[in-house]
């Protein structure tokens, strides 16, 4: 007879068994796998001995795509079908990028205007999705040639500012890729795992992590072996490739070029990232490069002229490092160390601005490229079972903004505030606006902002069989749930039937990529404003329920009532309705407090001939009271 196998929840089924689990590092730039062997993080090299795979895509009719080093040197003979930097592109629009008009592809808008955008190539067309799962694909490949057998599961790392449709869209190319994916996670908390846990910190750190296409700011605590993220803050839309822009463009103006060709303006760009880099480690960089129109460029940029053009890109950056410093509730001199992450920090100018903000010398001892992939294969080989003594930590990761519900008037009642760690589940109860209403429509939105028009639509869901009931009677009970990825599920329940709908939150992928961070500093910059306004809409709507509420009473008892009682009613409620609409808040406390004060003696006499009816024909002796 067969015997069964009991393991722990979370534990290998035979204890000797080790799953083969990675982290995996899906760059703008670079991509990386890494694993954990004997205890020690470490990442896995191709055949040729090179740890980074740059995270470009050739595609050819006809053949199979080509991805990597081979990808990247046709960049500038066929740009067209040479896609590269595509995290940019992942949950995004058309509308949503910035510079399309120089970008050398062939995009296709969805159809509804509001899908992810796709890349027309001779391979046929391309989403996002399927360029990001062509490099994963790669790097799966890898993994299982090294480790010599098929992945039990991946944690893949993603910017902390990026949305629930980048989120979305990066699981899905996992999928494609054949990689079961363990868990989403964000860079900054991956690359303090692996400081963590090698140097045995603890106290808070602050983790800057700039890499190709995308920024991240992230306050950590570390202390017995719990990573707490206090705060975290970013730009979606700043990294290496806009230094590179920035590059670009003042060869253009000193070489006083022409209009270029697609070739030509991929060739500049390319030779304009390796002057970048080479300033890295020297005082100046030679641009030289003959174009096809026949034009020569013969250049030096120095490190002062590149401090210089990109000055505004390095404030760019400390600008959500202030916001995150201040929504974690600590000082600078609160830091104790500050970790670096991606490539785009060797830059000289970055270095030294962080240097100055934070009054010490950030932390370089692991290698920016390397360390999110490093802490996210920690991660994995605990999310897969292979537990060893070592293992007794805890991670608790964050939400970048607060999440919440549309209320009458198109306020936003915050369910769940930004930075609360995740995973997380909050329920909060609503009721109906009108008598006898039977449904209600649930409008998800996501920012920090007071009213509706200025936040993130996220989804809409309706509740349907509510029991009629008076305004205010029913009870709705929404939930809303965070997994550990980041991704949003809300629910909403009927307490005296159970009648439930629920949606999972996909939100559309036509987002702008700054959208996040300006709506942090459009809450904090408005706030003021948004209290005025928001008292005005809540001041709208209770002189709304009391208008229907007396309109309702004349309707039903207007009887109770003189002519000349009825008539001044009648002009109070005019008189409400005629500032009802206006932007004056003290004018519409007035019209409200004046009708209710005359229909003081109406609702007494109400009250008086309810509880007269009540009682009619009723023996004194067998009233309970």
């Amino acid at each position: 007879m067969a015997l069964l196998q009991i393991s722990e929840p979370g534990e290998t089924v035979a204890p000797h068994h080790h799953r083969l689990a990675v982290g995996i590092d899906l760059g703008t730039t670079n991509s990386l796998v890494a694993t954990v062997r004997s205890g020690m993080a470490v990442v896995l090299n191709d055949e040729h001995g090179r740890s980074l795979l740059p995270s470009v895509v050739h595609y050819r009719s006809g053949g199979q795509p080509e991805v990597g080093f081979g990808a990247q040197s046709r960049q500038a003979s066929d740009p067209k079908n040479t896609i590269s930097s595509v995290k940019r592109f992942m949950g995004r629009g058309r509308r949503d990028i910035q510079h399309i008009e120089t970008l050398p592809y062939d995009f296709v808008e969805a159809g509804d205007g509001v899908g992810m955008v796709k890349i027309r190539t001779d391979a046929g067309i391309k989403s996002p999705v399927e360029v990001s799962a062509d490099i994963l694909e790669q790097l799966r490949i890898r993994a299982e040639k090294s480790l010599g057998g098929p992945l039990a599961g991946a944690v893949i790392t993603v910017p902390a500012y990026f949305d629930d449709a980048q989120r979305q869209a990066t699981k899905d190319a996992a999928q494609l890729a054949g990689i079961s994916v363990l868990r989403l996670l964000n860079e900054p908390t991956a690359a303090a795992i692996a400081y963590g846990l090698d140097n045995s910190s603890e106290g808070v750190y602050a983790v800057f992590d700039l890499g190709g296409g995308t920024f991240d700011i992230s306050i950590l605590k570390l202390s017995k072996g719990v990573f707490e993220v206090l705060a975290t803050g970013g730009d979606s839309a700043l990294g290496g490739d806009d230094f590179d822009q920035r590059v670009f463009c003042w060869i253009i103006q000193e070489a006083k070029l022409k209009p270029l060709s697609l070739s030509d303006a991929r060739l500049l760009l390319t030779r304009a990232r390796e002057a970048k880099e080479h300033l890295s480690q020297h005082g100046e960089a030679p641009i030289t490069v003959k174009l096809a129109s026949g034009e020569y460029v013969d250049l030096r940029l120095t490190t002062e002229i590149f401090c210089e053009i990109t000055r505004t890109l390095v404030q760019k950056a400390l600008n959500p490092t202030r916001r995150a410093l201040r929504d974690s509730g600590l000082a600078i001199t609160d830091i104790k160390g500050v970790v670096m992450v991606g490539g785009s920090t060797r830059m000289p100018q970055i270095q030294h601005a962080v240097s100055e903000f934070f009054g010490q010398e950030p932390l370089n001892n692991l290698d920016p490229d390397k360390v999110v992939a490093l802490g996210a294969a920690i991660q994995a080989n605990l999310l897969a079972g292979n537990r060893t003594g070592d293992d007794d930590w805890l991670l608790l990761d964050v939400i970048p903004l607060s999440l919440g519900l549309e209320t009458m008037g198109g306020l936003v009642e915050k369910v769940i505030p930004r930075n609360s760690t995740i995973p997380i589940a909050r329920a909060q109860e609503f009721t109906t606006f009108k008598d006898g209403q039977t449904a209600m429509a649930i409008h998800v939105v996501q920012g920090e902002r007071e009213l509706v028009s200025d936040c993130r639509s996220l989804a809409r869901f309706e509740l349907r069989g509510i029991p009629p009931m008076v305004a205010g009677a029913a009870r709705i009970r929404v939930s809303f749930q965070v997994d550990a990825d980041g991704l949003l599920s809300v629910s909403a329940r009927e307490q005296s039937t159970g009648v439930v709908a629920n949606i999972e939150v996909k939100p559309s992928y036509g987002l702008s990529d700054g959208e996040i961070a300006a709506m942090l500093k459009a809450g904090m910059g408005k706030a003021a404003e948004d209290a005025s306004r928001r008292a005005l809409r809540e001041a709208q709507i209770d002189s709304q329920r009391l208008l229907e509420a007396v309109q309702s009473a004349l309707r039903a008892d207007a009887d109770l009532l003189s002519a000349a009682e009825q008539t001044e009613i009648t002009h109070a409620i005019a008189q409400l309705q005629a500032v009802l609409l206006s932007d004056d808040r003290r004018a519409i406390d007035d019209a409200t407090h004046r009708l209710s004060k005359t229909t003081d003696e109406f609702a007494a006499r109400r009250m008086n001939q309810s509880v007269s009816r009540a009682f009619s024909g009723q023996n004194i002796e067998n009233i309970k009271i």
